[in-house]
């Protein structure tokens, strides 16, 4: 029903009273057509004459402000055109707005639906490359075990080879084989690369002005990597041939020599600082010896000597672990190195104590929490007996003798 037939059929009254109406399309037909506005007053006899005397009044009233009246009018009318395209621009952009976020729900449902299609997708396929992966590997492992049991099936049948040949070996095969030995030997029981990479991390404040460093005895090159990484100029001498092929090829400057002929052979004053992990132990007495002397002459003023070797005062490292090495001749007890230091000419000697027990491996304490009196005296006096048996029994698995040379 349009904006005429509404008001054919209903009265201004009704959409100009208490409530006035809040359509636009009302509005502009009133001021386009210039309805006028009903006449209010109180009911009753006196307000129908005071609406007829407002009735009569309203011709002489309204000609002197027509001109007013109708700038009013165009202005109503132009003020109602703009707020109306106004608010068909905004439904017009609700209707587009709509349209969007109903294309975008749309387009995330789409999203979705990949995304849980790429994802159901990719966990397959990931679950099916790890079963892959676990299977592969399950065979490497197994194949480098029976490759690994078929080394050593070989070397033992070489060893014992050589062993019926008597003299008929060449002394080459033999130290060969028996190099290959030491090195899975070294491989088991000393512990990986990294473990002494880390364990050897203490002496690098030491080590890093001592340049340049030789170390002696240097196996696999555990020590000699972790300089070169701190730009310390190092190299290393070893009687094993298998080492010194192990190191090479990771491209680390070692030599095969004798130990103390290698420290005859060397310039006066010519190194900063000379290193050994677990070495002495395989020596006697007099090469120790012979070795400090050795070296206080190949380094130069304030040049240290480093001794690393199984420490004897642990009951536990001289009755079990020490032993486990074949090649071990004697523990070297801390006292005996340091004269040995000191009487080459060493000053400044300090021991260092390495590797303690963990505490699970230790003898246990008695808990003192709740105990009062005799009781308590004698729980204390027992944990004290513990702490020297302790010492004694565990203490430190290793100990390093560093001295300078003034």
């Amino acid at each position: 029903m349009g904006v005429e037939d509404s008001l054919r059929h209903t009265d201004v009254e009704d959409f100009l009273g208490d409530r006035p109406t809040r359509r636009l399309e009302d509005w502009r037909h009133l001021w386009e057509r210039d309805v006028p506005f009903p006449i209010r007053s109180h009911r009753g006899l006196a307000g129908s004459l005071l609406v007829a005397f407002k009735r009569l009044l309203r011709p002489f009233v309204r000609l002197p402000q027509s001109d007013l009246w109708e700038r009013q009018r165009v202005f109503n009318l132009i003020l109602l055109g703009h707020v109306q395209d106004q608010a068909q621009r905004f439904r017009d952009w609700r209707r587009h707005q709509e349209q969007v976020d109903r294309a975008l729900e749309e387009r995330i449902g789409e999203l979705d639906r990949r995304t849980r299609h790429l994802e159901n997708f990719l966990r397959q396929g990931l679950d099916e490359v790890m079963r892959h992966d676990d299977a592969l590997f399950g065979r490497v492992d197994r194949k480098l075990d029976r490759y690994r049991r078929e080394a050593d099936e070989l070397v033992g049948l070489l060893r014992s080879a050589l062993d019926r040949s008597g003299e008929e070996a060449t002394e080459d095969v033999r130290s060969i084989v028996d190099d290959a030995a030491y090195l899975t030997f070294e491989d088991r029981f000393r512990g990986g690369e990294e473990e002494i990479r880390k364990r050897i991390e203490v002496y690098l404040p030491r080590l890093r002005e001592a340049a340049p460093v030789l170390d002696l005895g240097c196996g696999r090159g555990e020590a000699l990597m972790l300089l070169e990484e701190e730009g310390v100029e190092c190299r290393g001498i070893d009687s094993s041939a298998a080492m010194v092929r192990r190191c090479s090829r990771r491209g680390l400057r070692v030599e095969q020599g004798d130990l103390p002929e290698a420290l005859a052979g060397l310039e006066p004053g010519s190194l900063g600082g000379i290193v050994s992990f677990h070495v002495i132990e395989h020596l006697p007495p007099a090469a120790i010896d012979r070795l400090v002397r050795l070296a206080f002459t190949a380094l130069r003023p304030g040049g240290i000597l480093l001794l690393e070797t199984p420490n004897p005062l642990s009951v536990c490292v001289t009755a079990r672990s020490f032993w486990l090495d074949p090649t071990h001749l004697r523990p070297v007890h801390p006292e005996t190195l340091r004269a040995s230091f000191e009487s080459s000419g060493f000053s400044s000697v300090e021991r260092l104590d390495l590797r303690p027990y963990p505490p699970e491996e230790r003898l246990p304490e008695i808990p003192l929490d709740g105990l009062d009196g005799q009781t308590l005296e004698l729980a204390d006096r027992l944990n004290r007996l513990r702490d020297e048996i302790d010492d004694v029994l565990y203490g430190h698995r290793d100990y390093a003798l560093i001295g300078t040379r003034p």
